[in-house]
């Protein structure tokens, strides 16, 4: 997200950290204040909710949605891959608004499709959030955290 200081400077605004989170009957979860406040999603904000990768659901701005579908335009629609995840994704992915206590509700077929059930984990993801159930976060994160170094270099590896 892109914020203006006093000076008039755009500053990136990065949404980090990780939060547990109850998700109640109707399937609503509230976001953390600082990740209202990084996404500058007051009461009444739209949000965007889509599938995410692993199993987990991601959640964007306007902005950061609007960008996104802005690099996925600059694929060539040509490519088999670019059609099926433009069909899937948009398909899936719905707005909401942030209610009075900071809470969002998650669609009952996005819940299903990440497994949510009672306790989720929210994590901020650089331009997004992911919505985890936390179970399946805690596997993924026992899997991988052990592998972080050879992730990190594979990630930063400019010859693939």
């Amino acid at each position: 997200m892109l914020n203006g200081d006093k000076w008039g400077i755009v500053v990136l605004t990065m949404l980090v950290g990780s939060f547990t989170r109850s998700v109640d009957e109707k399937l609503r979860v509230a976001i953390p204040k600082s990740f209202r406040e990084a996404m500058d999603c007051p009461q009444g904000g739209v949000l965007y909710i889509a599938p995410g990768f692993d199993h987990s659901l991601a959640i964007y701005t306007e902005e950061s949605f609007a960008q996104l579908g802005e690099r996925l335009a600059q694929r060539s629609p040509t490519r088999h891959q670019v059609r099926e995840f433009a069909r899937l994704f948009y398909a899936a992915a719905q707005r909401v608004k942030l209610d009075r206590q900071g809470r969002i509700r998650i669609p009952a077929e996005l819940a299903e499709l990440a497994g949510l059930g009672a306790e989720a984990k929210l994590l901020g993801v650089r331009d997004h959030l992911e919505l985890w159930a936390a179970d399946r976060w805690e596997t993924y994160r026992a899997e991988k955290q052990p592998h972080y170094d050879e992730i990190a270099e594979a990630a930063f590896d400019e010859s693939t």
